[in-house]
């Protein structure tokens, strides 16, 4: 393996449309890949290899690419000096519909190209992808693309990463020119102005002086970076102050290198990826400022057996661990496991330990991905991403390691569905095969969730929108071979409680011989707010105040168990409990006839008799929704959107146009692309993603209620 230090992790994540797939397109060409671009719009980009990608010119599943990037380099010549660095890029979706494949890769990168469109600035998804690297502290790079477009504006993107990501945003180079007349950038380090050759698609390019007309604004912008990196460095502010001129571009480099991996700033860059220009420099600066393996701290995780937390360090003598981001199914492989080493050599052949299943797993190949192509290596090492086929049970999340050393890594948090819709075989002939189809695609999507209507026997899929659930149901047509009848979408609601209540439940049943006892006093209502916070991602608050043996001790997780079983149906409309608070505090048992099995019952019971007592209301999914149009139409629009339950919460002029955001209900936006493309001649366009759940109005909640009650009278 080379030298780690010389090891980059990162991914490319945006809003849609920003240019990422075209942007790792260039890499890979300029990384020697690839001998010819292929662009997104022709649906020839190495990337976006499943066919439904093709067809829409959208990035559906995050791919993993390997490449070298020699640096440095001298005008695209090599030199004693240059060091081969190795990538592992991930080129990741734009949508929030596929918003976990961002997730699970933010979970393993130690970087991130942050890109952001020249004309749009910060944008809805862009905000997620932060709030994802935030999540993860991820130290990230920004590079503003598109400047070739009309209404490019570099500052203006600075100015917006600061206010809406509240990121310290430093300028490492100005534009020469915009738009039509972008040409160049100016080095704010070397204080220099770089030209990139057409001819050569870019790859080499002419270092000129400052333009005389930019100087003074370079001076400028030169003494604010300056001053933001130098408290990684105090003799660079001394020498700052003495002789600006004095400061190497070493010392330059080493400040801002610190200052990105501690996540104190985001340095920015810019350029044009489709028309070549800039993504050079912004891979010199993957080098020069995102973190290697060796400079990420030793990852933590707990020891499954003695709860105590151990760490592992990035080197190859240390004892394995690796966590599986991401399952494939490859029709001629069978099922890949996407996963990331954090420690230890891992041989092909060998075998590790699933620390969630507590079972050995014989590792029979190890790949380096390239899209969806794999090159098979005999052994892979701490901090490198690869695929491994071999696995017969791993979800996503799994933690592999080495079965003398156990370890579970943290798991990545994975978004809630928002809509549902019912399929069905056409044929009976496709009853299992749709079965085995929708486990694969399970197994694959941890957003995907798959359950069967009791009162109707339909199976219902639950997704993040309407596009991932016409994807997964394209993929079960075209992959899998399954045609299936499709329901109208439906909004996946959630129950809650109001109220907190005090709540006896007895359990009796004798029928000759052993019976069943339990008898459980507990405390019922919503989760505490301080307790959701602290606990992102769970959604039962559970408190054993028990004193005395009146329940004994092991029947407590029986009873935690009955509860959390019974928070998949409510009482209203048999939707899921968004989240509940039991304290259980008294109670009693029977010699004989009490068992783990009657506690549960008896929980279960208790569940279905509290929650009609504790004010149950609907919650509906909130979506936050941008539309940008044309100035004539925003008396439609926002009409529009008002009659669909919407709350406006600003208005906005973006490169010419009106950018309206809302935050209105799912269940009213149903076709709302058709409408507004009717309601503006095509001009306007707009984005949603999920932000929140609210109690449903009553004529709402009444009308969903009596919907349910009907189709199970049905």
């Amino acid at each position: 393996m080379a030298d780690l230090k010389f090891q980059r992790n990162f991914g490319i994540a945006a809003h849609i449309d920003a240019g990422k797939t075209t942007t790792t397109e260039r890499i890979l060409r300029y990384t020697g890949m690839i001998h010819k671009i292929g662009e997104v719009h022709d649906g020839a980009a190495t990337t976006d290899w499943m066919e439904q990608e093709k067809e829409r010119g959208i990035t559906i599943t995050s791919a993993a690419v390997s490449c070298q990037w020699n640096f440095p380099t001298l005008r695209g010549t090599v030199t004693p000096d240059t060091k081969n660095y190795y990538f592992n890029i991930i080129d990741t979706p734009g949508h929030v519909d596929f918003t976990v494949e961002v997730e699970r890769s933010m979970r393993v990168l130690d970087g991130l190209i942050a890109l952001f469109s020249a004309v749009d600035g910060v944008e809805p998804q862009s905000e997620t992808v932060w709030r994802q690297a935030n999540r993860y502290k991820v130290p990230r790079i920004g590079f503003v693309n598109k400047m070739d477009r009309s209404g490019a504006d570099f500052l203006m993107v600075v100015r917006q990463v600061k206010e809406m990501l509240g990121a310290k945003a430093v300028p490492l180079q100005l534009p020469i020119g915009a738009e039509d007349d972008f040409t160049g950038v100016v080095d704010l380090i070397k204080m220099k102005g770089i030209f990139w050759h057409m001819e050569t698609e870019g790859m080499t390019y002419d270092e000129v002086p400052v333009p005389a007309d930019m100087l003074e604004e370079a001076n400028e912008w030169r003494a604010s970076l300056i001053e933001a990196v130098a408290e990684y460095d105090d003799k660079l502010l001394e020498k700052f102050f003495v002789d600006p001129n004095s400061i190497t571009e070493d010392e330059v480099h080493e400040a801002i290198r610190k200052a990105t991996i501690d996540l104190s700033i985001v340095p920015m860059m810019c350029g044009s990826s489709f028309k070549n220009k800039g993504v050079q420099t912004a891979l010199d600066a993957v080098c020069r400022y995102l973190p290697s393996p060796v400079d990420i701290d030793a990852v933590e995780g707990l020891n499954p057996d003695t709860g105590e937390v151990e760490t592992r360090k990035p080197e190859a003598k240390e004892p394995f661990a690796a966590l599986a981001f991401k399952i494939m199914t490859d029709p001629f492989v069978g099922r890949l496991a996407f996963f990331r080493v954090y420690s230890g050599h891992l041989d092909a052949g060998s075998y590790v330990l699933n620390v969630r299943s507590g079972k050995k797993e014989r590792i029979s190949r190890i790949m380096k991905m390239f899209a969806n192509k794999q090159n098979p290596i005999d052994f892979i090492e701490a901090g490198d991403i690869g695929a491994a086929v071999g696995f017969k049970e791993i979800k996503t999340g799994d933690t592999l390691c080495d079965e003398d050393h156990p370890i579970v890594l943290e798991n990545m948090f994975i978004p809630e569905p928002v809509i549902s819709v019912a399929v069905e075989p056409k044929a009976q002939a496709d009853v299992d095969r749709m079965g085995m189809a929708i486990g694969k695609l399970v197994e694959e999507d941890p957003t995907l969730r798959v359950r069967t209507d009791e009162e109707t026997g339909q199976t219902i899929l639950s997704g993040m929108g309407e596009l991932h659930l016409e994807i997964i149901v394209d993929r079960m047509r075209r992959e899998f071979k399954v045609e299936v009848n499709q329901g109208a979408p439906q909004v996946a609601y959630k129950e809650a409680f109001q109220a907190t209540i005090q709540h006896r439940e007895t359990l009796k049943k004798q029928t000759g011989g052993r019976g069943k006892f339990a008898d459980i006093v507990f405390d019922f209502g919503p989760a505490d707010e301080e307790w959701l916070k602290e606990n992102p991602g769970k959604h039962m608050q559970f408190i054993n105040d028990i004193f005395g043996g009146s329940i004994p001790r092991e029947f407590i997780p029986a009873i935690q168990k009955g509860f959390e079983q019974s928070m998949s149906t409510g009482v209203l409309a048999n939707y899921p409990v968004e989240s509940m608070k039991v304290r259980v505090f008294d109670g009693s048992f029977h010699q004989v006839d009490s068992d783990s099995m009657s506690f549960e019952l008896c929980a279960k019971g208790g569940f279905r008799e509290a929650a009609r007592k504790a004010k149950p209301v609907l919650l509906e999914p909130i979506m936050k929704v941008e539309v940008i149009t044309p100035e004539q139409y925003m008396g439609d629009v926002t009409g529009d959107l008002n009659r669909r339950r919407g709350m406006l919460e600003g208005m906005d002029s973006r490169a010419g146009a009106q950018v309206i955001k809302a935050k209105v209900p799912l269940s009213e936006m149903f076709g709302y692309v058709t409408q507004l493309r009717s309601l503006s001649s095509g001009r306007a366009s707009s984005t949603m993603e999920f932000s929140h759940y609210n109690p449903a109005p009553n004529g709402i909640a009444e009308e969903v209620i009596a919907r349910v009650k009907g189709k199970a009278k049905d």
